[in-house]
């Protein structure tokens, strides 16, 4: 498979015509990719815009969803609680989008309250202010973005026609409070913040993985390359913000990963494919992550699962959260030993 290559300038996702640029097929370090020109008068129905933020602490689990579809927009916050084993969710589903999601990451801020679900995005140079409220659970969070913070983007194309720019951003810190049934939690230090901005049009049927991992190293457990201790004599004195980013099947054949390690500030793209091992069946035992200079296992502790089929509209998901151990390594840097950094492995189908 021939690498794609790096976009290291803004360029649109379309042209004029309203089919993929070919251009912006590719990675990126940074959010370079304008989707502004995505109008729903094309291919109406296939277009898929979204948020999703993921809060992971050592107490709580956090998520919220801001999308649309074109015909509908799809709106949820859910909170579990780990300690309890106890959840709070609640999705609202409009026949069509109550609000227009930005067009490009960054620039504009989401409000929406909708059926005893309120959610607000407030972008900054700072970084970002999330909150959101259901019956029984809320929570307020901002996510700093760290000064020449890299975060992964890509184009990944099934034709002229249908495509996806996502961009996944990890390894951030977060800051706030949950509160679940009156009682306020305010976050751990370890507490960890996941994006995933996409903006695209999809085909009919798709199935995708997913997957992150997100905390620290020490540089003692890390086997620094001869060059890197060369040129960083000290590397091992230092502890290391780590987020390890994977994908599957949804981007099969299309010449495009979204695999990478985020390592100290950095993206380290992965060109290789990445396998995954495990049992739909028994969701709740180890998962395996192999592939691309990644060995790892993930150890589950919560399953959230949703099953909705209404004819015209279905989906299957199971992600599981849980904690990784195992390999990671970086060409150019170092092999090192990680254990027990929290994240999600997920397996989706959605009819759309």
């Amino acid at each position: 498979m021939d690498t794609p290559h790096e976009i290291t300038f803004p360029t649109p996702l379309v042209n004029a015509d309203g089919r993929l640029n070919p251009h912006a097929i590719g990675w990126m370090r940074q959010p370079l990719i304008d989707t502004s020109g995505i109008k729903s008068s094309s291919r109406w129905g296939r277009n898929k815009r979204w948020e999703y933020w993921c809060i992971l602490t050592p107490e709580h689990l956090l998520a919220l969803t801001v999308s649309s579809l074109d015909y509908a927009g799809v709106y949820e916050v859910w909170v579990h609680e780990r300690a309890t084993g106890k959840s709070w969710g609640k999705t609202a589903i409009a026949p069509l989008p109550l609000l227009k999601i930005p067009k490009n990451l960054g620039q504009g801020n989401i409000d929406l309250t909708q059926r005893r679900l309120s959610i607000g995005i407030h972008e900054s140079q700072e970084g970002t202010r999330l909150r959101a409220r259901i019956p029984g659970a809320a929570f307020e969070v901002f996510v700093p973005l760290p000064p020449d913070h890299e975060r992964l983007g890509v184009v990944v194309p099934w034709s002229r026609d249908l495509f996806q720019y996502t961009v996944k951003d990890l390894g951030r810190p977060a800051r706030g409070w949950v509160m679940c049934d009156r009682t306020a939690t305010r976050f751990s230090d370890d507490s960890w913040a996941v994006l995933d901005h996409g903006r695209g049009r999809w085909p009919r049927e798709v199935e995708w993985n997913w997957g992150t991992a997100n905390g620290e190293v020490s540089g003692w457990k890390i086997l620094f390359d001869r060059d890197y201790l060369a040129s960083h004599p000290d590397a091992r004195e230092y502890t290391y913000r780590l987020g390890i980013q994977f994908g599957a099947k949804w981007t099969d054949g299309s010449g495009v990963t979204e695999n990478s390690v985020f390592f100290d500030g950095h993206i380290y793209k992965i060109h290789d494919d990445v396998t995954l091992t495990y049992d739909l069946d028994n969701p709740l035992e180890p998962w395996r992550i192999v592939g691309g200079g990644l060995d790892l296992t993930l150890k589950p502790f919560h399953n959230k699962q949703s099953r909705t089929d209404v004819k015209y509209v279905a989906s299957r998901t199971d992600q599981l959260f849980g904690t990784y151990s195992g390999v990671v390594t970086i060409p150019g840097v170092g092999t090192m030993m990680v254990t027990d950094l929290i994240g999600f492995a997920e397996d989706v189908m959605q009819r759309w």
